[in-house]
């Protein structure tokens, strides 16, 4: 089974407690299922990992019960790259947050943005003109 995001074909999704490594230079997409639908909450990256709890020892793990309320409704789809760079499989995320807005990203992009609209509001001001 697979599904289309954006033009690229991601593998799954299968279910998260079913995942076991290993797993190599990926995108993945965290989904949360509600009777058939799939909602997509978080999208990241992975050089190898050979670790089993991967995606429970995340940071956003938290945020995904939360919108899930039982690890059984999370599951997973990926994206091998294999010959990939870190910043190529960046570029993917960053392509995947833009279009669909996934609610556990959020926070890292709200964060970001801060960081953009400090540096805009720092620049100075043009000098008044003389007569």
């Amino acid at each position: 089974m697979s599904i289309q995001i954006l033009q690229y074909e991601f593998l799954g999704p299968i279910k998260l407690s079913e995942w076991g490594p290993p797993m190599d230079r990926v995108v993945y997409i965290i989904f949360s299922k509600n009777k058939d639908v799939f909602n997509m909450i978080y999208v990241a990256e992975s050089e190898k990992t050979e670790s089993k709890d991967f995606f429970t020892k995340n940071d956003q793990f938290k945020c995904w019960l939360s919108y899930t309320g039982k690890e059984e409704n999370l599951y997973l789809s990926i994206y091998p790259m294999w010959e990939s760079s870190q910043s190529q499989r960046n570029q993917l995320v960053k392509k995947i947050i833009s279009k669909y807005k996934p609610v556990c990203n959020e926070v890292n992009e709200d964060s970001q943005n801060t960081k953009t609209t400090i540096a805009q509001t720092t620049e100075p001001e043009p000098e008044p003109e003389q007569d």
